[in-house]
């Protein structure tokens, strides 16, 4: 009984080594082959003189907003269960090239993510973090439409970001803020 079970440690002392030298190839070959990737999201580690490589949030999908301090995740649709958590996404709209659409809570939830969004103002910066690329806008939009006016979510060809919230105490209206891309000069 004892040989057997010291041989099943010794499998599974090979399985574990087999597969974490097998993991560091494959991050080390993925980490190569990206192109666009944001690389402050890669550290690198010396254990046991072997480096190894981990890509940490390369499936980022989140937005920030330096003027209101807000750096939120964000998760596909716009229901309770999403808005409840993070920033939603609109499922009609762009995930990159194109109208990107976000919504969510301001106020009365545990999660108010959009509650200063108010304060943006034409010129404010909104960044847009998606599977490892980074987009920088310009608020070019802000103001306050009706419940039903969702012209602003419409696909555009040029990429822009539109961010929808309630507007307190008013349940006929919607705040939207929309930017565009800064383009790299």
């Amino acid at each position: 009984m004892l040989a057997s079970f010291l041989s099943l440690i010794t499998v599974l002392n090979f399985y574990f080594i087999f597969n974490r030298t097998r993991l560091n190839v494959d991050i080390i070959s993925e980490k190569n082959n990206l192109d666009s990737y944001n690389y402050s999201n890669i550290e690198e580690r010396n254990l046991d003189n072997n480096i190894e490589v981990q890509i940490t949030n390369k499936n980022e999908w989140s937005v920030e907003i330096p003027k209101i301090e807000l750096k939120a995740e964000i998760s596909e649709g716009t229901d309770q269960e999403v808005l409840n958590q993070f920033v939603g996404h609109f499922s009609e709209t762009a995930l990159w090239d194109g109208n990107v659409g976000l919504a969510a809570h301001n106020r009365g939830y545990n999660v108010n993510y959009f509650n200063r969004l108010k304060e943006l103002e034409t010129g404010d910066e909104i960044i847009y973090i998606y599977q490892g690329k980074i987009r920088k806008y310009k608020v070019n939009l802000a103001e306050v439409i009706k419940e039903t006016d969702w012209h602003n979510l419409n696909a555009t060809s040029d990429n822009r970001i539109t961010l929808i919230t309630c507007v307190e105490d008013k349940p006929e209206f919607r705040r939207c803020v929309q930017a565009v891309e800064i383009k790299e000069e």
